[in-house]
C-alpha cells in the first residue's frame, strides 16, 4: 500500500518577510519619486527662481525699442536745413505672417507695393531671422493706412510702425554739404552692430555721415505687457531714448542761395570762409541734386539720370575734386620768394614775352606777345606776369618750392569736417617718382611756378591760403560745424577754435602781396578790374586760368571758340573788404574760359551778398524767423499718445494714425602756352 505525499503547509513567516521586502522597496521607490519631485520643485522655485521668473516675465513682457529722433541741422542764423517729419512704414515678421504667397497678393491690393519693394523684402526675408521684423514699405500713405485698418485682422505679423523721416528743406542747395541719410545696408550693419538692426537709416554722405553718431542719438525701450496671443496690452515701463544732438552750421542760407544763383547754368564749385576763424560761410558744388530722393531709396530711373549725367551732379567738386590752380597760386609764390630772401618787393624782372631756361631752346610764353616790360612783385600779381614766376620758381628750385606750398596748405587736407577730402598734389620729385621713372626736369619747375604741371589743388585749399594772406598769416583749418546742443532745452555749445599755424612772420612781405592783390581789382592794369565797377568797398584778389588744351606753335587760342570739353577752367580767389577782411572766396568755373570774365563776377556777387546783404536780381533774403522745432516735437508726442490710446482700446495703430493725421579778360589770363 502506497503512502500519500506529505502535504506542505504555507510558511507564514516567509510570506511576511517577502511582503515586508516588497513594501520597503515600494516605499523606497515612492520616497525617491517624491524626493525627486520635491527636489525638482525646489530647483524650480528656489535654486532657479530668478531665471524662470525672468523667462515667465519675458513671456508676458516684451521689450520694444524706442528709436530716438535724429538731430536737427540749422544754418548760422538758426534756420532749419534738415528736420524730421512724421511717417509710417510697414513691417512684417516672417514667423507670424507665414508664406508670402498666401498674404502678399492680397496686401498688394491694399497697399501700393512696387516690384522693387517686393523684391527687396523677399531678398531680406531669406537672410533675416524669422522673428525679426523686415521693412516692406517705408512710406505708407494715409489712405492706404485707412484701407489696411479695415482688413488688419487678415494679416498677422504685418504691423504699421510710426517713425520720423528725414526731410531736407533745401535739398539741392546743400546736397554736398549736409549730404543725406539712406536705408541701412549690409556694410552699415557690419559697422553699426546690434544698433543697425533697430535703426532704419544712417548717414551716407556729407555732414550726415561725418556726425552720424552725434545725430543718431541713443536707443531707449518700452516694456509692453502682452496677452496669451502675444498682442500688446499696455506699457508697464519705459526707458526714454536720447535724441540726437542738434547741429548749427557756420554756413548762411542766403549766402548759399546767392552763390548758386551767381553760377547761373555754369558747372563748378565755390567756397566762402571767414578769414578770422576758418569757418565755412557757404560752399557749393554744381550741378547739384535733390537729397530727398535718397531718403527712402531712390528709384532706378532717378538714379540712372544722375549717374548718366555728364556733369556728374553726385560728385563733390570741393572735397573730392581738384585741378591745376593756375595763376591763383601766384600770390603765395610771391610770398615764398620774399620769405626765402630771393626777392624783395622792389626787385624787377624784365618780361619780353617769352622766358627761356639758360641753355635750352624752348621758350615759355607770357600772356602778352611783346611782354610786360620791367615788372616788380606787385605788378606781377595784378597783371599776372608769367615770366616773373617762371624765374622765381627756377631760382627757388622744386624742393624749396614744394616745401613752401605745403606750408601754405597745399598738398594737405584742409581739415574740413567732411569725409574723403582730397589732399591734392604739390609738384615734387617724390610725387613724380610715384608716376614716372623719369628724373625731374627744370622745365617742370618753371611751369610749377604758375600753377601748372604736377598740380592738384582744391577750392578749399585755395580759399584757405587766401584767408591766411588776408588775416595776417594764420592758416586755419576749415570747419562747417559751429555749435551743437544735446537736447531741445540744452544751451548751444560753441566748438573750440580750429587749429592754425603761421605761414609767415614778416608782415611787410605779406603787405606787399596784399597790395598786389588789391591792384588786381583796383589797379589800372589789373586782370579783374571790371569787378570793382560800382563797388562801395575795396576787394583784393587774383584771377587764374587752368588750360585743358595747348597752343599750336605760336598761335594763341581763344577758349570760347574751342569745343566745350576743351575750354579752360576759370578761377578766382580773393577777399574783402581789403582794409578789414571778413570773407575769403575761391571760385572754379569749369569750361569757363578766363578767370576775370567767368569766375570774378561770381565772387563779386558773393561779396555783395555777405557784406551788403544784396541778393542777386529777383531773389529776396530768407525770413530769419523760424518755427521752434520743440513745437513740432510736442505735436508728434501728442500723435503718439493718441495712437497708444487707440491701441489700448483695441484699435489698430494705422487707424489711430490716420485719425491723428564779364567781357574779355586781361591778356595775362588768356595765355595759351601749354605750361600755363
Amino acid at each position: 500500500m502506497r503512502r500519500r505525499p506529505r502535504r506542505v503547509l504555507k510558511d507564514a513567516a516567509a510570506e511576511v518577510r517577502h511582503f515586508r521586502t516588497r513594501v520597503i522597496i515600494a516605499f523606497i521607490g515612492v520616497t525617491l519619486v517624491l524626493s525627486g519631485l520635491a527636489l525638482g520643485y525646489y530647483r524650480l522655485q528656489v535654486w532657479h527662481h530668478d531665471e524662470y521668473a525672468t523667462r515667465a516675465e519675458q513671456n508676458r513682457i516684451k521689450l520694444r525699442p524706442v528709436v530716438p529722433g535724429r538731430g536737427l541741422i540749422y544754418d548760422r542764423k538758426g534756420r532749419i536745413l534738415a528736420d524730421n517729419v512724421p511717417a509710417f512704414r510697414l513691417e512684417v515678421t516672417p514667423r507670424e505672417a507665414g508664406d508670402p504667397e498666401d498674404w502678399l497678393p492680397g496686401l498688394a491690393g491694399i497697399i501700393d507695393l512696387s516690384e522693387q519693394e517686393i523684391e527687396d523684402f523677399l531678398a531680406a526675408r531669406k537672410v533675416t531671422r524669422s522673428y525679426k521684423p523686415i521693412i516692406l514699405k517705408l512710406r505708407v500713405k494715409p489712405d492706404e493706412l485707412a484701407r489696411l485698418a479695415v482688413d488688419r485682422w487678415k494679416y498677422p505679423g504685418v504691423e504699421v510702425v510710426s517713425y520720423l523721416q528725414r526731410r531736407y528743406l533745401h535739398g539741392e542747395l546743400f546736397a554736398h554739404v549736409i549730404g543725406y541719410v539712406g536705408r541701412i545696408d549690409e556694410a552699415d550693419l557690419a559697422e553699426m552692430g546690434e544698433a543697425g538692426s533697430v535703426f532704419s537709416h544712417t548717414g551716407k554722405t556729407g555732414l550726415e555721415r561725418s556726425y552720424e553718431e552725434a545725430l543718431r542719438g541713443k536707443l531707449g525701450y518700452e516694456k509692453v505687457e502682452t496677452n496669451v496671443d502675444g498682442r500688446p496690452m499696455r506699457i508697464v515701463g519705459r526707458v526714454p531714448a536720447v535724441p540726437g544732438a542738434d547741429l548749427r552750421l557756420s554756413v548762411d542760407l542766403d549766402l548759399q542761395r546767392a552763390m548758386v544763383a551767381a553760377f547761373g547754368d555754369a558747372d563748378g564749385s565755390a567756397i566762402a570762409v571767414d578769414t578770422k576763424t576758418g569757418q565755412v560761410l557757404a560752399m557749393v558744388s554744381l550741378p547739384s541734386y535733390d537729397t530727398n530722393l535718397f531718403v527712402n531709396g531712390i528709384s532706378h530711373a532717378d538714379y540712372n539720370g544722375l549717374i548718366n549725367n555728364p556733369s556728374r551732379p553726385l560728385f563733390n567738386r570741393n572735397v573730392l575734386g581738384g585741378g591745376p590752380p593756375g595763376s591763383t597760386i601766384k600770390p603765395v609764390m610771391a610770398l615764398a620768394g620774399l620769405d626765402s630772401g630771393l626777392r624783395t618787393p622792389s626787385d624787377r624782372i624784365l618780361s619780353t614775352g617769352e622766358f627761356r631756361i639758360p641753355g635750352q631752346a624752348r621758350g615759355y610764353r607770357d600772356a602778352s606777345g611783346g611782354g610786360h616790360g620791367w615788372t616788380d612783385l606787385r605788378d606781377s600779381i595784378s597783371r599776372s606776369v608769367n615770366t616773373y614766376y617762371y624765374k622765381l620758381a627756377l631760382d627757388l628750385g622744386i624742393d624749396r618750392l614744394s616745401e613752401y606750398m605745403h606750408l601754405y596748405g597745399f598738398g594737405e587736407k584742409s581739415g574740413i569736417d567732411l569725409l574723403g577730402e582730397n589732399a591734392g598734389v604739390v609738384p615734387s620729385r617724390e610725387y613724380k617718382r610715384t608716376i614716372s621713372k623719369e628724373s625731374w626736369y627744370p622745365g617742370e619747375t618753371v611751369i610749377s611756378g604758375i600753377g601748372q604741371g604736377y598740380w592738384i589743388a582744391t577750392a578749399l585749399q585755395i580759399a584757405r591760403s587766401t584767408a591766411a594772406v588776408a588775416n595776417g598769416g594764420d592758416l586755419h583749418e576749415l570747419r562747417l560745424l559751429q555749435s551743437r546742443r544735446d537736447g531741445y532745452e540744452s544751451p548751444w555749445q560753441d566748438l573750440p577754435p580750429t587749429p592754425s599755424h603761421r605761414i609767415t612772420d614778416k608782415p611787410a612781405n605779406l603787405r606787399a602781396v596784399q597790395e598786389g592783390m588789391i591792384a588786381t581789382i583796383n589797379g589800372p592794369g589789373g586782370t579783374a578790374r571790371r569787378m570793382a565797377i560800382g563797388a562801395s568797398y575795396t576787394m583784393a584778389g587774383k584771377t587764374g586760368t587752368a588750360q585743358r588744351s595747348s597752343r599750336k606753335g605760336n598761335i594763341s587760342l581763344n577758349p570760347h571758340t574751342l569745343p566745350y570739353h576743351l575750354r579752360h577752367t576759370a578761377l578766382f580767389t580773393g577777399y574783402a573788404p581789403a582794409e578789414d577782411p571778413q570773407i575769403a572766396v575761391a571760385v572754379v568755373v569749369e569750361h569757363g574760359g578766363y578767370g576775370g570774365s567767368a569766375a570774378a563776377p561770381i565772387a563779386r556777387t558773393i561779396f555783395d551778398a555777405w557784406l551788403l546783404g544784396k541778393m542777386p536780381e529777383g531773389m529776396e533774403p530768407t525770413d530769419d524767423v523760424v518755427t521752434d522745432p520743440l513745437e513740432a516735437a510736442v505735436e508728434m508726442a501728442r500723435d503718439a499718445d493718441d495712437a497708444e490710446a487707440a491701441t489700448e482700446a483695441g484699435a489698430d495703430d494705422a487707424e489711430a494714425a490716420t485719425e491723428a493725421g564779364a567781357d574779355a579778360e586781361a591778356a595775362a589770363d588768356s595765355t595759351t602756352d601749354p605750361a600755363q
